[in-house]
């Protein structure tokens, strides 16, 4: 079921239509930037690990393993993002049955933010020391130990704010998906304030847009903070 049948009902009693338009709207974004971002962390930060792991000098090195994988993640890069979605049509049908709403789109959604992911993980990791890395093996620590209890706490701060910069670049992907049936703020300030000269619905979209990216930018701050502090 889409996401949009369930919450409409909770909106449509508001007096004002423009109120209750930007309510649906903005739910939906937030349902579609929240589960892209979870998925494409689960996509993109096992193969940035595997980027640095086995790079020529790393804890498990595989040189043509780690080549034919950069190549595969520059290439997903380069794709536009509307071109990548509709190329995606067909899997999102076969996962959700749709192409159309804020469900299909999350499939392209996450694929599409998973290599820049990888690659926010990748130079994350590839900040921390070497001598750290080669003290743990001199202690005998194995590569899963290095991983998670050297290699990947020190790269913490550097970590959450690329989760941080990955989750504002959803946001953005997610209003141009609104362009081809995918819902969200991005689908009303095209429909309703390009299309139907509504000026001021597209103003109030990108406020909430702007709203958004504030307070995501700012609760990520805050974790580094904490982390700092303690």
């Amino acid at each position: 079921m889409e996401i949009s049948s369930l919450i409409e009902p909770l909106f449509e009693n508001f007096e004002n239509p423009i109120v209750s338009m930007l309510a649906v709207s903005t739910v939906e974004t937030i349902y579609m930037v929240f589960l892209s971002t979870i998925f494409s962390l689960l996509l993109g930060f096992p193969i940035g690990v595997l980027l640095v792991i086995t790079k020529e000098g790393g804890i498990y090195e595989m040189k043509k393993f780690n080549a034919i994988l950069g190549v595969i993640i520059n290439a997903l890069r380069s794709f536009p993002f509307i071109i990548l979605m509709i190329l995606l049509f067909p899997l999102s049908r076969f996962v959700v049955g749709s192409t159309i709403g804020a469900t299909a789109a999350v499939v392209p959604l996450s694929i599409g933010a998973a290599p820049f992911v990888a690659r926010i993980v990748e130079g994350a990791l590839l900040e921390v020391d070497h001598g750290l890395i080669e003290a743990s093996q001199s202690m005998g620590a194995s590569n899963s130990t290095i991983i998670f209890k050297v290699m990947l706490p020190e790269c913490y701060p550097t970590l959450v704010h690329g989760i941080v910069v990955t989750i504002i670049s959803l946001i953005g992907y997610s209003a141009m998906a609104g362009t081809i049936g995918a819902g969200g703020l991005g689908d009303l300030a095209i429909r309703f304030g390009y299309l139907r000269f509504k000026l001021d619905i597209m103003i109030y979209a990108i406020i909430i847009i702007i709203i958004l990216v504030q307070v995501i930018q700012s609760v990520g701050n805050y974790i580094v903070y904490r982390r700092q502090k303690n």
